[in-house]
């Protein structure tokens, strides 16, 4: 059996030096090491020798199984680096060629200008609260001064699930369910980015989904010129440090007194053109100091605390930053509009 064992060995390194291809060196890999290969065979045959025999034999055995195991795995280590030279040689790559142009995506431009109202107002000390769009009529009408019959109701037409639920008009409510939450106990300095929904015609400067961010602030001894203040200091970092607003009356359900916030026109500051209709002021925002009603709903004491509140729609401030013709610009996924919004 010694014989064999060597025999064989032999004849398979005799196999292995003229082997050319990965499938033949599979091919006698099988042939020799294989569960039904003749290394196998050999070793079914030991049952038949004495004790004294076994040993010797095994040890031949595994050397005859290490000879081979290394010759193939030598052949085949050949063979890989062989394919790999080959495939080298066959795709040469100049090292000289300009490299390609990978496009690299951008911020949307409404999310830019989120995040930089949100900035501005963090800076100021204020916190960013958040709610669900699909919102109960008692907390985006009802705790805001707005009942059932309410002739207001009519300024926000709504898109209504259920009689009792729909998709908010407003992040309003988002300011109520801060408040509850408060349980009647102040600060409360919030800002509420946020998609709000109402039943309107799509043009160039409406749009039946849009994007608001709403503020809130209760405490004692609030007054209009913290909220004329605050607005003031926005302005000037989004539009610019010389920047000026003014406040006109106005009417809100949830605010007394209420007032619309206008700044200098972005384009012709202040001297008139036909953005501002020669007047040099645009409206940017609604404002006004938190009703004492909504505040008793919510659990505070109107003769201990007072608030403000505004809100601002982020298309409209986008529109007037970027000096944007079009809301609906925002929506369509156009890439050469996006494009311009590249990262600086």
């Amino acid at each position: 059996m010694q014989k064999r064992l060597q025999e064989m060995k032999e004849a398979a390194l005799s196999q292995l030096a003229q082997v050319n291809e990965a499938q033949e060196l599979q091919d006698l890999r099988v042939k020799y090491l294989g569960k039904k290969g003749e290394l196998t065979e050999i070793l079914r045959g030991m049952g038949s020798l004495s004790a004294e025999e076994r040993p010797v034999i095994g040890q031949v055995v595994n050397e005859v199984r290490e000879a081979l195991e290394q010759a193939i795995s030598t052949k085949q280590v050949e063979f890989e680096q062989a394919a790999i030279n080959q495939k080298l040689a066959s795709q040469q790559i100049d090292v000289t060629l300009p490299g390609r142009h990978v496009p690299v995506g951008t911020m949307h431009p409404l999310n830019r200008i989120i995040e930089e109202i949100e900035d501005i107002f963090i800076g100021l000390g204020f916190e960013v609260a958040e709610g669900p769009e699909v919102e109960m009529d008692y907390f985006n009408f009802e705790m805001l001064n707005l009942p059932k019959d309410h002739p207001a109701r009519d300024m926000q037409d709504s898109f209504y699930v259920t009689d009792e639920i729909l998709m908010r008009t407003h992040t309003s409510p988002v300011q109520a369910r801060t408040m509850l939450a408060k349980n009647g106990t102040t600060p409360v300095k919030i800002i509420c980015p946020g998609k709000v929904y109402r039943r309107d015609d799509d043009d160039a400067t409406h749009s039946h989904q849009f994007t608001q961010i709403e503020g809130l602030v209760i405490g004692k001894g609030i007054g209009m010129s913290d909220l004329k203040g605050t607005l003031l200091t926005f302005a000037r970092q989004m539009f610019g440090e010389n920047q000026q607003i003014r406040l006109r009356p106005s009417f809100f359900p949830f605010t007394e007194p209420s007032a619309e916030v206008d700044i200098q026109c972005v384009m012709c500051h202040g001297e008139g053109c036909r953005t501002c209709k020669q007047t040099g002021w645009i409206e940017i925002l609604g404002s006004g100091m938190v009703h004492p009603r909504v505040l008793e709903m919510a659990g505070y004491d109107p003769t201990e605390v007072s608030g403000f509140a505004f809100g601002m729609g982020v298309e409209r401030i986008a529109m007037l930053k970027y000096a944007v013709d079009d809301i609906r610009h925002f929506y369509t996924n156009d890439v050469r509009f996006l494009r311009q919004f590249n990262r600086e």
